[in-house]
C-alpha cells in the first residue's frame, strides 16, 4: 500500500474541511448532490470522450499503481547481483548464467540475461530492451494524460456548475435568504471542482510520472549491467559503474562497504 497517496489525500480533505469551519462555513454545505453529479459526471465524460476506450480501460489499473507500493529489488541489491553475476561469468562463462536466470523474477533482467547467454550483441540487446523501456513509458505516459486531462476539466466543471446554481438562483429573486443560500450552494460545485482537480487528479497524473520514472532508471541501469556482465567488466569496475545511479551519500557508503568486503575477503 502506498501510504503517501493516502496520507496525501486525508490531508487534503482535512484541510479544506478545518478551513471551511474556521471560515464560518458549515460542512453540511457541501451536501449538494447537484454538484456532485455535475462534477464527478461531467468530468467522468470529458474523460471518456477525449480518449480511446482502450485506455480507459486501463484506469482501475492506474488507480491500483497509485494506491499500492510496488515490491522491487532496490538499486544496491541489484547492484550486488550484478557483481556475483559478473564474477561467476568470468570464472565460468558466459553459459554458466544460464543456471542463473531461472531464479531471476524481474521478467525484463530476466530476457536482457537471457539474450546475453543466448551470445546476442551488445547493440542488439540494448536495442531490444530500449525499445521495451520507451515502449513501457509510451502507456505509462498515457495513462498518467487521463489524470492530468481530468485535472483540467474538473475545475472548468466547477465554474458550469456554478454557473447553473446562479441562473437557478436569479430565477427566485423575491425571496432574498433563499436566494443567498441558492448563491451560496452554486459555489459549491467551483469548490469540488477545484479540489478533485488540483488536490486529487492532478497530483495522481504526477504520482504516476514519478512511479514510471524510477521504474525506467532502474532498467536502464539493469541494461547497463547487463551489457558490462556480456564485455566482461570486473565486478568492482561494474559495481562503480551502477552506483552512479545512486544518491551521492547512498553511492559513497556503498562503495566504501564494497571496499571493506573485497579487502576482508
Amino acid at each position: 500500500m502506498d501510504l503517501a497517496t493516502i496520507v496525501g489525500i486525508i490531508l487534503g480533505i482535512i484541510a479544506i474541511g478545518v478551513g471551511m469551519v474556521l471560515k464560518g462555513v458549515a460542512i453540511s454545505a457541501l451536501a449538494n448532490p447537484a454538484a456532485f453529479l455535475i462534477i464527478i459526471l461531467g468530468t467522468i465524460a470529458s474523460v471518456v470522450i477525449a480518449f480511446p476506450m482502450a485506455e480507459i480501460k486501463r484506469i482501475p489499473k492506474l488507480f491500483g499503481i497509485l494506491f499500492t507500493e510496488k515490491k522491487a529489488a532496490s538499486y544496491t541489491d541489484l547492484i550486488k547481483s550484478f557483481s556475483d553475476l559478473a564474477q561467476l561469468a568470468r570464472k565460468e562463462g558466459l553459459l554458466a548464467l544460464e543456471t542463473k536466470i531461472n531464479e531471476v523474477e524481474d521478467p525484463f533482467l530476466k530476457n536482457g540475461l537471457s539474450l546475453a547467454v543466448d551470445g546476442q550483441s551488445a547493440d542488439y540487446i540494448r536495442d531490444v530492451l530500449t525499445e521495451e523501456i520507451e515502449a513501457m513509458e509510451e502507456r505509462h505516459e498515457s495513462g498518467a494524460l487521463i489524470f492530468s486531462q481530468a485535472g483540467t476539466y474538473a475545475p472548468t466543471l466547477g465554474v458550469l456548475g456554478a454557473v447553473i446554481g446562479l441562473i437557478a438562483a436569479l430565477g427566485n429573486m423575491n425571496d432574498t435568504n433563499a436566494l443567498g443560500h441558492a448563491i451560496a450552494a452554486a459555489f459549491i460545485a467551483t469548490l469540488i471542482g477545484i479540489f478533485t482537480g488540483y488536490v486529487l487528479w492532478h497530483p495522481f497524473s504526477n504520482k504516476l510520472k514519478r512511479k514510471s520514472k524510477i521504474e525506467s532508471q532502474q532498467k536502464y541501469m539493469m541494461i547497463e549491467g547487463i551489457l558490462s556482465i556480456l564485455e566482461g567488466e570486473a565486478p568492482r569496475v561494474i559495481e562503480q559503474k551502477l552506483a552512479s545511479y545512486l544518491p551521492a551519500g547512498e553511492r559513497r557508503k556503498f562503495l566504501e562497504g564494497s571496499v571493506n568486503n573485497n579487502e576482508q575477503t
